[in-house]
């Protein structure tokens, strides 16, 4: 899996015992997925069609260094399925702690944003 995101969180972030927002995290899942279609095909645009699944295993605190990993599971004519795994080093330790893991399909719009077919990039772009 690819590192596509590393995020602090902030207080700003947290709700009153502490821990990040469910939603925060989501958003940030929803970047690094899209940054995933985007690092495997040449489309200028991909849009959120479903969560297939989102699951939090472990709170992430104020402070956690949040790192969002993704892969390319699967993909139709229109449509990429990515896999999303955060994990969450905390302040005061070197450990990381697997705390979320998510399944988002997405589809390549164009200008208009009707549904455009895949468009990889050649096989060397990406490493």
């Amino acid at each position: 899996m690819k590192v596509y995101q590393q995020i602090t969180l902030l207080p700003k972030d947290t709700n009153g015992y502490g821990t990040v927002f469910g939603g925060v995290i989501m958003s940030y899942i929803d970047l690094a997925a899209a940054a995933c279609c985007r690092d495997h095909f040449r489309n200028p645009k991909f849009v959120t069609l479903v969560v297939r699944e989102l699951t939090f295993r472990e709170p992430v605190y104020v402070g956690d260094l949040l790192t969002l990993s993704g892969e390319i599971k699967g993909t139709g004519r229109t449509s990429v399925t990515v896999h999303i795994k955060a994990e969450a080093r905390r302040r005061d330790a070197r450990e990381q702690v697997h705390v979320t893991d998510a399944e988002m399909v997405f589809v390549a719009v164009d200008e208009h944003d009707r549904k455009s077919p895949l468009v990889p990039w050649e096989a060397d772009a990406c490493g």
